[in-house]
C-alpha cells in the first residue's frame, strides 16, 4: 500500500481530530485516577529513573575517582574555586591515574553496548512482549552497576567492559517501552502517558547527580554504585509483580478501562506481529525526519549528561559536593518542562483540535532551537556563575519540550511498529553518546572557556539542523504501510 498523495495525507490529518472526537463519544473513557495505564506510567517512570541514575552516577563519581595529577585543573580552575564550610571530604576509596582521553572513553563506553540492543529490543518486545525484555534488561544493568567498583580496581579496561555490558542491558529500555505503549496508550493520551513515563529519565538525573555528590563526600564513591544498585533491585521486584504486557493480559484492570484502550486503538494497530514491512520502514521519510532530530538532540543531551560535572569542577570551580547539586539544576527544569509539555500537547490536540503534525513540529522547534541559543550563551558568561548555571538550566528545560515533539512521533506514524522504529532512531541517536564525550574531551584538554565554547557551538549547530529537518519532513498521521491488513508476497 502506498501514499495516495501529499494532499490526501494533509486532509487525513485535518479530519483525524474530528474523527477521534466522534469515535470518543461511542467509547466510554476510563478515569485516569487509580487506572492501570497510569499505574504503568508511574512504574515505568520509576524504571527510567533507575536506568538514568545508573547511567549518570559515574559522571559525578568520576570526579572523585581521579588522582589530583590526572587533571590539570584539579587543584585550580579557570574561575576562582568556591570554598564550602563543610566537614572534611572522605577519601577512603581508591583513586586512579586516568588522563582526560581515558576518562572520555570510560564515560562513552556505555553507549557502545547501548547501541547494540536498540533494534533487537524493539523487535523482541513486539514479538514476545515487553515485560521481561525490559525488566531483565534493566536488571542486568543493575547487576553490572554493583560490580563497577571491582571493575575499576582491576583497571580502566575492565571498567570500560562493565560499562559496555550495562549499555547492552539498558539498550532495550526505550524501544521495548514504546512497544508496550503501542498497546496501552489511547491516541489522545499519548503525550501525557509517555511524558510521565519518560520523565523518569530526567528525574533519575535530577536525583542521581546531587545525591552522588553527597555520597562521594560523606561516604566514598563506591557507595554511589551500591546504593543506586539496591534501588534498581527494588524496581525489578515491583515490575515483575505488577506489570502486564497488554490490557487484555492484565489481571487487575477494570473492564471499562480495557475496552476504552482496546477500542481506541483498534484502527491503528496491525493485526499480526509476524509481518514487518522493513522496506517501507527504511524508505519512510517521516521516520528519517525523526532519526535526524533524535540524533541532533542527543548530541547536546549526552555531551552535557556526561561532562557537565567536569565543566562545573574544571571551569566554574565547584567542589564535588556542590557539583552534583548544581549539575542537577538543568535536569530539574527539563523534568518539569517534559511533564507540562505532555499535558499541553494533548490539550492542544484534543481540545483545540490542532493537527498532531503541527503540535509535534512546534514542540520540536521550541525543544531544540531554544536549547541551542542558551547553550551558546552559556559559553560567554565567563565566571559569572549565576548566568552560567541559569543559561544551562534554561537550555535543558526547553529541551524537555521535545519529549512531546519528535520523541513520541513514532507512535503517531506507526504505532504497531513503534518499538522497532524507536530502536532504529535510537541506534543513530546513540552515536552522539559514543563520540560526543570523546570529542569534547579531546577539545577541552586545558579546560578553558574558549575550548568549552567550541563544544557548545558544535552542539548548538547540530541541534538547529535537526529541528529544521524535522520541521520540513515530519508527519503526524499513521502511515499506510503501518496498518496494512493484507500482505502480498
Amino acid at each position: 500500500m502506498e501514499h495516495s498523495s501529499a494532499s490526501d495525507s494533509e486532509t487525513e490529518d485535518h479530519v483525524q481530530p474530528l474523527l477521534r472526537r466522534k469515535n470518543s463519544s461511542d467509547i466510554q473513557k476510563a478515569p485516569a485516577c487509580c487506572s492501570s495505564r497510569y499505574g504503568l506510567a508511574l512504574l515505568s517512570c520509576y524504571g527510567f529513573f533507575v536506568a538514568y541514575a545508573l547511567r549518570v552516577n559515574l559522571s559525578v563519581a568520576m570526579v572523585d575517582m581521579l588522582k589530583n595529577s590526572s587533571r590539570p585543573n584539579s587543584s585550580s580552575s579557570v574561575c576562582p574555586r568556591h570554598s564550602s564550610p563543610v566537614p572534611k571530604h572522605n577519601h577512603t576509596a581508591r583513586v586512579y591515574d586516568w588522563d582526560s582521553e581515558t576518562q572520555g572513553w570510560i564515560l562513552s563506553s556505555f553507549f557502545y553496548g547501548y547501541i547494540l540492543t536498540q533494534v533487537p529490543g524493539g523487535y523482541l518486545a513486539r514479538k514476545y512482549g515487553t515485560k521481561w525484555i525490559l525488566g531483565i534488561g534493566i536488571l542486568c544493568t543493575v547487576i553490572f552497576t554493583l560490580l563497577t567498583p571491582l571493575a575499576a580496581d582491576l583497571g580502566a579496561g575492565y571498567l570500560i567492559a562493565v560499562r559496555v555490558l550495562e549499555g547492552i542491558g539498558e539498550g532495550v529500555s526505550y524501544p521495548a517501552m514504546h512497544a508496550m505503549w503501542a498497546l496501552w496508550a489511547p491516541p489522545l493520551e499519548r503525550s501525557r502517558l509517555l511524558t510521565i513515563s519518560y520523565a523518569g529519565a530526567q528525574l533519575g538525573t535530577v536525583v542521581a547527580l546531587p545525591l552522588s555528590g553527597q555520597i562521594c563526600f560523606y561516604l566514598d564513591w563506591t557507595y554511589v554504585f551500591y546504593i543506586f544498585g539496591a534501588v534498581g533491585l527494588l524496581w525489578f521486584v515491583l515490575w515483575a509483580c505488577f506489570v502486564s504486557n497488554s490490557p487484555n493480559s492484565h489481571k487487575r484492570i477494570t473492564e471499562t478501562e480495557r475496552l476504552y484502550i482496546t477500542s481506541s486503538l483498534k484502527n491503528e494497530l496491525s493485526p499480526t506481529t509476524d509481518y514487518i514491512p522493513w522496506t517501507s520502514i527504511l524508505k519512510s521519510l517521516p521516520l528519517w525526519a525523526i532519526v535526524v532530530a533524535h540524533f541532533s538532540y542527543n548530541w547536546t543531551f549526552y555531551t552535557l549528561l556526561t561532562l557537565l560535572p567536569t565543566y562545573m569542577n574544571d571551569v566554574l570551580g565547584f567542589s564535588i559536593q556542590q557539583n552534583g547539586m548544581l549539575s542537577a539544576l538543568p535536569y530539574i527544569g527539563c523534568w518539569c518542562a517534559t511533564l507540562l509539555g505532555g499535558q499541553l500537547a494533548d490539550f492542544l490536540r484534543e481540545r483545540c483540535l490542532i493537527r498532531t503534525v503541527i503540535v509535534r513540529k512546534a514542540f520540536t522547534l521550541v525543544g531544540m532551537m531554544g536549547p541551542a541559543v542558551f547553550l551558546v550563551a552559556a559559553g560567554y558568561t565567563n565566571c559569572d556563575y549565576f548566568l552560567a548555571i541559569a543559561f544551562l538550566t534554561i537550555s535543558s528545560s526547553l529541551g524537555g519540550m521535545s519529549a512531546s515533539g519528535f520523541n513520541i512521533n513514532h507512535l503517531d506514524i506507526a504505532p504497531s511498529y513503534a518499538g522497532i522504529l524507536l530502536g532504529i532512531t535510537n541506534s543513530f541517536a546513540t552515536i552522539p553518546g559514543m563520540v560526543g564525550p570523546v570529542i569534547a574531551g579531546f577539545l577541552t584538554k586545558s579546560s578553558t572557556n574558549a575550548e568549552w565554547r567550541i563544544v557548545f557551538y558544535i552542539s548548538a549547530g547540530i541541534n538547529m539542523f535537526g529541528a529544521i529537518f524535522f520541521t520540513l519532513f515530519g508527519e503526524g498521521t499513521v502511515q499506510p504501510w503501518a496498518v496494512q491488513r493484507i500482505h502480498c508476497r
